[in-house]
């Protein structure tokens, strides 16, 4: 039985962030793994902005959801990776009660905002495959900005409560969070106080939120599918099957260690060893903003071309530079 509480709080000056638990002897490799994704990371989603912002000819709906997935994954990756090398690196495991639960906000914000984007990219593919003739009737810049500030509002009001919930906790015992980041179960069980509300509320609303997108994205490629397969041009579905296919690997590495992550907790945290647990959760924070700049960037033939003429550019004028 856990001792009742009033509503005066001893609010912790700090917590202490554990990293990956079991595997501690693995810290400085996954220092050096993370750096390097980090940097593949900010490069990657900075440059794909950059060409899209700065690119008059790159101003369909699809560049510009992939420009607003590009700044989200920079956010979801800087909220915890500095953090975490700074563990792995260092052992500077120390958070503050305030930057925990900002941590904690922008985490699971982020996380919300990319999953209706993903929807919304793929909406803007199915039209564009199905319906190309009334592409530019139908995502209008009014319907690109409405679907923009519905998914913001949407992961707002799922975050709030919950970030809201937790850190109006009693925190008397433990400090340690057995995580390598605030991740919102991990330190809920930290309270003196019952942490299943918060914990029965941040599963409900991510099985609701991420379960529609799902099956919404998932309505979208097959009805995409089945159009793509009416094509007389085999070269046109291949092509077509080929980008479809990278974009649903980067939508199952986001979805299933994401949602694994969660379930596993509810349902195997007695069987599934803790730091898989841990990495589960890390991976599809860290792997998507890795990935989706190479995956929707580079295979994408307008920012490739753009990509590469950049770099020429730079190249040359460096070398003219030098000589």
């Amino acid at each position: 039985m856990r001792p009742p509480y009033n509503h005066t709080m001893e609010i912790p000056a700090t917590f202490f962030l554990v990293g990956i638990p079991g595997l501690q002897s693995l810290h400085f490799w996954l220092a050096i793994s993370l750096s390097v994704m980090y940097t593949i990371a900010l490069l990657g989603n900075t440059l794909v902005m950059t060409i899209i912002w700065v690119d008059s000819t790159l101003q369909e709906p699809m560049y510009r959801f992939l420009c607003i997935l590009a700044a989200v994954d920079i956010v979801m990756a800087s909220s915890v990776v500095p953090k975490m090398v700074s563990i792995f690196s260092s052992g500077d495991n120390s958070i503050s009660f305030s930057a925990c639960f900002t941590q904690m906000y922008f985490v699971h914000a982020a996380t919300a905002v990319e999953t209706g984007l993903l929807l919304a990219m793929a909406f803007d593919r199915y039209v564009a495959i199905c319906k190309p003739l009334h592409y530019k009737r139908i995502l209008t810049p009014q319907v690109m900005l409405g679907m923009s500030v519905v998914i913001i509002i949407r992961a707002v009001i799922f975050v709030t409560p919950l970030s809201w919930m937790v850190s109006h906790l009693p925190f008397y015992g433990s400090k340690v969070v057995l995580h390598s980041y605030c991740e919102h179960i991990a330190v809920a069980k930290l309270t003196c106080a019952d942490p299943k509300p918060s914990c029965l509320y941040g599963l409900i609303a991510s099985s609701i939120i991420v379960g529609s997108d799902v099956a919404f994205i998932a309505v979208s490629y097959n009805l995409i599918l089945q159009a793509v397969f009416v094509l007389s041009s085999k070269n046109a579905q291949l092509k077509a099957l080929s980008t479809r296919g990278s974009h649903m690997g980067v939508m199952a590495l986001y979805y299933l260690p994401g949602m694994a992550s969660v379930y596993v907790v509810w349902l195997g945290e007695d069987t599934v060893p803790l730091y898989t647990q841990v990495l589960l959760a890390d991976l599809y924070l860290v792997i998507p903003p890795t990935l989706n700049p190479i995956i929707y960037g580079l295979r994408i033939k307008q920012i490739r071309e753009r990509m590469w003429s950049m770099l020429m550019h730079c190249l040359f004028d460096h070398s003219n530079l030098g000589s």
